[in-house]
């Protein structure tokens, strides 16, 4: 089961359908017509509508548990729909594998590539169909050569014998993509796949499905990013607790009105900010160094206040909180937690200092993703909780249900294992883990990547009320609106170096972005 379908949403006013724009007459390249998917008791898809012209990116948006992955796999062949009508150029399909929608001309592009990462760009390509010589030996030479011309039509000239292995996460998009290009794919699925790229890369992915579009195939874009839906895509549609809301040209409606449809409500504040009383300095960091990541870092974070670390991805932010927590080592410098000094690379004493830290990657390092909502819970404070080294299932639960109840994680059961989950909830799940551990410090890096809009606001309006209550919160957030609307202080990070300190009042975007990609000018020298 897709992890974003498992969980169930409360329905938030009735759905506003709007019918697509394209001519009912006309014959669209791909249409889905009242498709339906069910998982035992959990529908997962009751009422799936898409049309998909040629020469069209078309957006595909919604909450986590919307339905989307559903329709995607539908789509992509790795679900059978229950109900409903699935048309490919006018004609019925009936996909029962992977395998048929590829054959039909349907590719799918995941967040996460999955290539063989042992074998070399043009192998990847190829894989099973590769060219063989008059001698019956695979024919190399014309793989490389065709590998060389495939990823230049993309504009993305790629090494054809380099190991899939050494590529970035942006190039293996590529490398996914020239495989559909050459396997005449007319349907490209691109499902959140600007997720992990920085902005150079996102531009870059974009220009090439722009490129797509305009060789007249239908794209498929799904992203919780508005920004990236209103410049790329054509048409919109909008999903809601697996059921289709509306499909508008993008032209004609703006991010207020498609937040309304996604989460049956107005979104009046994205960033619930309260205003709170600053207190003592809880982390105090003084000249923090790492060779090659970091040099000379210093600021300090006091009770009820959220401080944003801002800047390019890549600047070295991650590294910097991964070294204050411990995780990671450093060269020079001092870490203090109410004044008093930790030792380098010691997470465990930053733990019972009063630090936690949500990390940006929660399903590799801040879940035990094959282990209940529960268990998850209680994973740092389980000492806390046995009695004579034995802790009860009982116990467990009692502890987990009051800060699942607290942070309003929607899961069937607390046994239910995280990857079952949707992104918000994995993410609440986290920050429930260490909250439970009472902490005076709460890291938190990149608090909403991933998780829709209607989540985000939930997210942000935890974090506000954690540092109403006195909590000293450390954000690291790559979004500007964001850090704009959730920071008391901003801290640039520009090449590893703080190059800006900027108050909630005194902070805009121009400065935050000037402060991240341009040097600090040279300092006068004392007359």
């Amino acid at each position: 089961m897709s992890t974003e379908d498992s969980v169930t949403h409360a329905t938030a006013g009735p759905a506003v359908r709007t019918e697509p724009a394209a001519s009912p007459s006309a014959t669209s390249l791909l249409e889905l017509r009242s498709v339906t998917k069910r998982f035992g008791a959990v529908s997962a898809l009751s009422d799936g509508n898409l049309r998909l012209e040629r020469h069209s990116i078309h957006a595909v948006v919604g909450e986590n548990g919307a339905g989307k992955s559903t329709l995607v796999k539908i789509i992509g062949g790795l679900h059978t729909r229950d109900s409903g009508d699935f048309l490919l150029d006018g004609e019925p399909v009936d996909f029962r594998t992977t395998a048929d929608a590829k054959a039909a001309g349907i590719a799918v592009i995941y967040q996460e590539p999955t290539l063989f990462p042992d074998l070399s760009v043009a192998e990847n390509i190829f894989i099973g169909r590769q060219p063989y010589t008059r001698f019956g030996q695979i024919d190399r030479a014309k793989m490389n050569r065709d590998t060389r011309e495939l990823t230049a039509r993309l504009g993305v000239p790629l090494d054809p014998q380099r190991q899939a292995l050494s590529l970035s996460i942006a190039d293996q998009q590529i490398v996914e993509i020239a495989k559909s290009v050459s396997l005449d794919a007319q349907v490209i699925v691109m499902d959140e796949p600007t997720a992990a790229l920085s902005g150079l890369e996102v531009d870059r992915l974009m220009g090439i499905a722009r490129h797509l579009r305009d060789e007249g195939k239908g794209v498929i874009f799904i992203s919780h990013r508005f920004d990236e839906v209103f410049s790329l895509c054509d048409t919109i549609t909008v999903m809601r607790d697996g059921a289709y809301v509306s499909t508008n040209a993008v032209a004609d409606v703006d991010v207020d009105e498609i937040i309304r449809q996604m989460v049956g409500r107005n979104v009046d504040q994205l960033f619930p900010k309260i205003e709170t009383e600053v207190g003592d300095v809880v982390l105090q960091v003084e000249g923090l160094s790492s060779l090659g990541l970091f040099s000379d870092v210093s600021f300090d974070v006091r009770a009820g206040e959220i401080v944003c670390l801002a800047g390019l991805v890549g600047a070295g932010r991650s590294e910097i909180a991964r070294a204050v927590f411990g995780v990671d080592p450093y060269d020079s410098g001092t870490v203090r937690v109410g004044g008093v000094e930790l030792h380098a690379h010691n997470s465990a004493e930053a733990m019972r200092a009063g630090i936690g830290f949500v990390p940006e990657d929660r399903r590799r390092q801040g879940l035990a993703m094959t282990a209940g909502v529960a268990s998850n819970i209680t994973l740092a404070i389980r000492e806390r909780l046995a009695e004579a080294g034995f802790l009860s299932t009982r116990v467990e639960n009692r502890a987990a249900q009051d800060w699942a109840a607290r942070l309003q994680v929607k899961t069937h059961s607390l046994d239910t294992q995280a990857t079952m989950l949707s992104g918000g909830n994995q993410q609440k799940v986290v920050l429930a883990k260490w909250l439970a551990t009472e902490p005076k410090l709460l890291i938190i890096d990149e608090p909403t990547r991933g998780i829709d809009v209607g989540t985000k606001s939930e997210v942000h309006r935890l974090i506000s009320e954690l540092a109403g209550r006195g909590l000293a919160v450390l954000m690291i957030s790559s979004e500007l609106p964001e850090v704009l609307g959730m920071a008391d202080r901003i801290l640039v990070v520009r090449e590893g170096r703080l190059t800006a300190e900027l108050s909630r009042d005194e902070a805009t975007a121009e400065n935050v972005m000037l402060a991240a990609t341009q040097a600090p000018a040279p300092k006068e020298p004392d007359a």
